[in-house]
């Protein structure tokens, strides 16, 4: 672990301060040029996690984003041991972010309903029954169904949204997939 644990050297030193004349004035031109010193390795390691060239780049603009405000957060003593730390950090997050919206997707929500299945010639019936069965929901756990599947809300965004407490919003989530997947294979037997 030589990399942590290396003495400082001249560009050390004039990291500190670039940052300290950065937290001083708020002047991006300062950050923006001890960030590009470490532009690469920012990029290496999106690149490392995240696997796609241009996420990568999108996470290096997001990283510097974030860091305008992080800085000004935390006790920073060696500037790229934490922006990797933090780089790191931001990578991992938008893979569990993604991770959620691939699971989370409608098409996965009613995946055991053939009346959704991609092999369906009709689509649009199909989304017509779905809305319909949302419909016969009662309007607490219609609410919840459509903030947490369809727009992609995690439980605290649903519960700060609908005034419900987490416990209601997941009683109401998994009651109303019930629900809905009943009333949905009714409709496929007719």
């Amino acid at each position: 672990m030589k990399f942590f644990n290396r003495p400082n050297k001249p560009e050390d030193t004039d990291d500190e301060q670039l940052l300290k004349s950065y937290r001083d004035t708020r002047d991006l031109k300062l950050l923006g040029k001890l960030y590009e010193r470490y532009m690469p390795l920012v990029y290496g390691v999106a690149l490392k996690y995240l696997k796609d060239e241009d996420a990568s780049q999108d996470a290096v603009m997001a990283i510097f984003e974030e860091l305008t405000q992080k800085v000004h957060q935390h006790e920073v003593k060696q500037f790229r041991s934490w922006l990797y730390v933090l780089s790191r950090n931001h990578c991992l997050m938008q893979l569990r972010a993604g991770k959620k919206m691939e699971t989370v997707g409608i098409d996965d929500f009613m995946e055991f309903t053939p009346v959704l299945h991609p092999d369906t010639e009709d689509k649009e019936q199909a989304m017509q029954a779905l809305e319909r069965c949302l419909e016969k929901l009662m309007p607490a756990q219609q609410q919840s169904v459509k903030l947490f599947y369809l727009d992609e809300k995690c439980y605290k965004e649903v519960a700060d949204e609908t005034g419900f407490s987490m416990n209601e919003v997941k009683s109401y989530i998994q009651n109303g997939k019930r629900n809905l997947k009943i009333c949905l294979e009714k409709n496929s037997e007719r």
